[in-house]
């Protein structure tokens, strides 16, 4: 993999191209050695846009760049498409499911973190989640279609059927998802439809704690409560889902039903910190010192959502602005040693949490300073604008915002992929048994 030029050079393996890893490599490539960036997928995903892709907002090359153009002109920096299996941790080898291995002096592990559906893996198929490009085009897909088979069968059989949107879980996510629907269906699918009022669907927000977004203070909980109701969000707090089906949720005994059901409850550490022998906590997220490294391999870092560090007295929070703290540092931390200097400890300094939940609406906390509205909803447009990767992308996001709150339009309402909906053909079929009883007994 190496050319002669190189082969002298200490090599730093990077895993993972997301917040963590990127910011590694890109501070490592400023130092003297070779840098390798192996992920499965060949771009980097600004994941806290995602929910806009999945609403139709902003189409996924907006939020999305290629990790080749990230360290473009970097002439040290190699990337490589493949899935790490397995690690030899005294040997310094990382083994790909490909069958090869990658050698290396430094390790960064920052493969982030998945999906959580708490043992019920069979309910991936009924409600997903989202952390990936994928799983925001499906559930873009899932929500457009639900309104085009409604409006299918009220032309065909001359009934609307409810359209219950159910989101589980009232995390950041869970929230911006919400309100994002609700908004979609009442001011931009409104004027689209002819047989159906899109503003008659239903947006239920299930959270299984006593409040929503319980991270942040009890008066923005609040607050952020009242703007989803102002968006004609249902929320329901201190309701537990015990089981999902086709079409329904329950909650205990009661059935909810639901024609899209989507997935913000929780999350889990990626299974490969698992490979690295090293000692993990409950959740499965790995126990890593002051210096981001696991117990007795000094070489080896684990940073971001996968990782357990504990500053005054709690874990730091899985959240970008972590991971890309924890990735400036490491690239500091390994370039101090290479050149002999002292090692310093990792801290993380909180910046503040932002959460949106819909147009001119948001929450914001800053230390002690509380936002609530328009001013909290400006500050997360500006913050996550300057975060996005490339120029390209933060003129079309731009863009694309401005367009949308002159017009009430989005234009990334494509629909791809299955006609089918998971519930939908049993409610059609229960709805036209219905009517042919009706028939008989007439």
């Amino acid at each position: 993999m190496e050319n002669s030029g190189q082969r002298q050079r200490l090599r730093a393996v990077v895993i993972g191209g997301g917040f963590g890893g990127l910011n590694a490599a890109l501070g490592l490539a400023k130092g003297d050695l070779q840098i390798t960036i192996l992920d499965r997928k060949n771009h980097h995903t600004f994941q806290p846009l995602l929910y806009q892709v999945a609403l139709a907002a902003l189409s996924p090359a907006d939020i999305a760049a290629p990790i080749r153009r990230a360290v473009h002109g970097k002439e040290n920096v190699e990337v490589l498409i493949g899935n790490a299996v397995g690690f030899d941790l005294e040997r310094r080898l990382v083994h790909l499911e490909e069958g090869d291995v990658v050698p290396y002096d430094y390790l960064v592990v920052a493969t982030g973190a998945t999906h959580s559906y708490f043992g019920h893996e069979e309910w991936a198929q009924l409600a997903p989640g989202l952390k990936t490009v994928e799983d925001a085009t499906e559930i873009r897909r899932r929500i457009l279609l639900a309104f085009e088979l409604s409006e299918r069968e009220s032309v065909l059989e001359g009934r609307q059927c409810p359209l219950n949107f159910v989101v589980i879980g009232g995390g950041p996510t869970g929230v911006e998802l919400a309100g994002a629907i609700a908004e979609i269906a009442v001011h931009v699918l409104s004027t689209d439809f002819r047989a159906i009022d899109p503003r008659r669907a239903r947006v239920i927000l299930l959270e299984g704690g006593p409040r929503v977004l319980p991270s942040y203070s009890e008066d923005l909980s609040a607050s952020a409560q009242r703007q989803l109701e102002q968006l004609g969000v249902e929320v329901r707090t201190n309701t537990r889902v015990t089981n999902l089906q086709p079409g329904a949720v329950y909650a205990g005994e009661e059935r909810i039903d639901a024609t899209v059901i989507l997935w913000a409850a929780g999350v889990k550490p990626s299974p490969l910190g698992q490979l690295l022998g090293a000692e993990t906590d409950r959740a499965g997220h790995v126990v890593v010192n002051d210096r981001l490294n696991i117990a007795g391999h000094s070489e080896v870092f684990v940073i971001g959502d996968l990782a357990h560090f504990d500053q005054d007295g709690s874990p730091v929070p899985g959240v970008a602005p972590v991971a890309i703290q924890m990735g400036q540092y490491t690239a500091k931390e390994i370039l101090r040693r290479i050149e002999s200097k002292p090692s310093k400890p990792f801290h993380y300094w909180d910046k503040g949490s932002m959460a949106t939940i819909g147009r001119s609406k948001g929450i914001a906390q800053i230390g002690k300073i509380h936002l609530s509205g328009l001013i909290a909803w400006a500050a997360w447009l500006f913050i996550h604008l300057i975060y996005l990767i490339g120029y390209r992308n933060r003129f079309f996001v731009l863009l694309n915002w401005g367009w949308q709150y002159l017009s009430w339009q989005s234009g990334a309402r494509l629909i791809t992929g299955s006609n089918q909906l998971p519930g939908w053909q049993g409610h059609q079929e229960t709805a036209t048994s219905g009517e042919e009883r009706k028939r008989a007994a007439g």
